[in-house]
């Protein structure tokens, strides 16, 4: 059976649109067919690559919800173009592009709105993924604290779900966030 590859938009196109230089597409576009020769990455693949990165935790479920926001016309594959413009975003977008992407990360529904339980299974992701062996060590119960104290917050009119607007507007005067949000932009 014959692999049908995948070869990305010119690489003019993809600088254009996205915040990269020719030279860094050609770098991440190497390192992209190495892991995966056939141009695109299924979620089974997203995920032994990213357990690869968290070998001391189940990094299983937080991928599926990464690859959700990755694969944006929702395939179930994610091309060089779609990583890398994700990637775009995440590395080198402004503080509202990454609030928005991590919106959408954590929309897991995609119907404009989060909830106490999306939230709630991202954050337990992001604990499985991180491992049983944090310092200090967590209790089972830490991830609901974390986020019904995020919740509260970001639920400004109190109507049981976060807004896009609500989402952006909590994160920009939490000065935690901000930081986190400026911690990768020197990344490639």
């Amino acid at each position: 059976m014959a692999t049908v590859c995948h070869r990305p938009e010119g690489l003019e196109q993809l600088e254009a649109q996205t915040k990269f230089t020719k030279k860094e597409l050609q770098i991440l576009y190497r390192g992209f067919k190495n892991e995966c020769p056939s141009g695109i990455v299924n979620e089974e693949t997203f995920k032994d690559i990213y357990a690869q990165f968290f070998p001391q935790g189940d990094a299983s479920t937080y991928a599926h919800f990464l690859f959700n926001a990755f694969d944006t016309d929702h395939n179930g594959s994610v091309s060089f173009e779609d990583f890398v413009m994700g990637l775009s975003v995440l590395l080198r977008g402004t503080i509202q592009d990454k609030l928005k992407w991590a919106f959408n990360l954590y929309d897991i529904n995609k119907d404009g709105y989060v909830t106490k339980e999306e939230m709630l299974d991202i954050m337990k992701s992001i604990y499985d993924m991180m491992g049983k062996y944090t310092y200090p060590i967590l209790r089972e119960e830490t991830p609901r604290q974390h986020v019904e104290i995020f919740f509260q917050k970001m639920d400004k009119n109190k109507d049981g779900v976060v807004t896009i607007d609500e989402f952006i507007d909590t994160c920009q005067k939490d000065e935690n966030i901000m930081k986190s949000m400026q911690l990768f932009e020197n990344i490639i």
